[in-house]
């Protein structure tokens, strides 16, 4: 599953491209890579070799490796859980954890990883279009509902006129945060435009509200200089934030929540790959579905 491209003379403009999703500036990971196996235990990972992978488990003796990008919450979280699984079925995940939503792309591209676990399929096609690479998704796992979450005002009903709201500065979840912000009756959108709106796309704005665009991982930090910001779920999470708390999440039937499903990206052509589908499988699984659902009371949300 390796392929090598012509990205690395790139990579910074493509940072300073992609800022609006990158979590670090563009820092690759946060200097963790982790190994699932049986038992949920956490080691020092060896270097990747150049195996290939059944669905099935492997030969007595042989264990074969998947090496897989991921945001630390949920995802890597979700991979550990699986490892254990994996691990029956003759197989290690090797997992190497991002904070930004550019490397772990690349990465893949370039064949460095085998799969990454971290984004929706709008911003993955949003990437491919952008950068020119070649990422599939090999399946959509869960949706991570957005939330409005209160900062230096304490409820939506007193937003004072020309309150100031953080949302995602990414062309993808900032259409999201502005539904989010319409199902709230704060602002309104021409019609359709749907997943593709824009700031330019509002047409009533009663409040006055200011938007405060800026890199999705950054508006937690920022919560206490505006009045009310919009999270991306896995941001919530690493920041402590639970769905109880929000003043307004997404609905389930919801354009966004049908549509901004976390997918498993793989290179095009290998989303068949025998191992491939034993990780799918196993993500896909009741044991997984159970430690979702039990581990993140709501704020992750399974699709299967």
């Amino acid at each position: 599953m390796r392929k090598s491209i012509c990205l690395l003379a790139a990579a910074a403009l493509l940072a300073g491209s992609l800022a609006g999703c990158s979590g670090n500036g563009g820092a690759e990971t946060q200097g963790t890579q982790t190994t699932a196996a049986a038992g949920g235990e956490t080691t020092a990972a060896p270097e990747a070799g150049n195996e290939e992978t059944t669905e099935a488990a492997a030969p007595a003796g042989e264990v074969k490796k998947i090496i897989i990008g991921a945001s630390p919450a949920p995802h890597a979280e979700i991979l550990r859980a699986a490892g254990d699984v994996l691990a029956e079925k003759g197989y290690e995940l090797d997992i190497k954890e991002y904070v930004d939503y550019i490397q772990p792309n690349l990465a893949l591209e370039s064949g460095d990883l085998d799969a990454n676990y971290f984004q929706h399929l709008p911003y993955l096609e949003s990437f491919n279009e952008e950068n020119g690479t070649k990422l599939v998704s090999a399946a959509a796992i869960h949706y991570e509902p957005f939330g409005i979450y209160a900062g230096k005002t304490k409820s939506l009903e007193e937003l004072a006129d020309g309150a100031t709201v953080a949302v995602p500065n990414d062309t993808s979840n900032e259409a999201r945060a502005l539904l989010l912000l319409e199902a709230q009756g704060l602002i309104k959108l021409k019609d359709g435009a749907g997943l593709t709106a824009t700031k330019n796309d509002i047409v009533e704005n009663p409040k006055n509200i200011k938007l405060y665009e800026v890199e999705a991982a950054q508006i937690p930090r920022s919560i206490d200089d505006v009045d009310v910001a919009v999270i991306n779920g896995n941001y919530a999470i690493d920041a402590g934030l639970k769905v109880s708390d929000a003043l307004a999440i997404e609905d389930a039937a919801s354009i966004a929540a049908t549509t901004y499903g976390n997918v498993v990206a793989v290179q095009e052509g290998h989303d068949k790959d025998e191992a491939v589908l034993a990780l799918v499988e196993v993500l896909t699984s009741d044991e997984i579905k159970g430690f979702i659902e039990d581990t993140y009371a709501g704020a992750v949300v399974p699709l299967f």
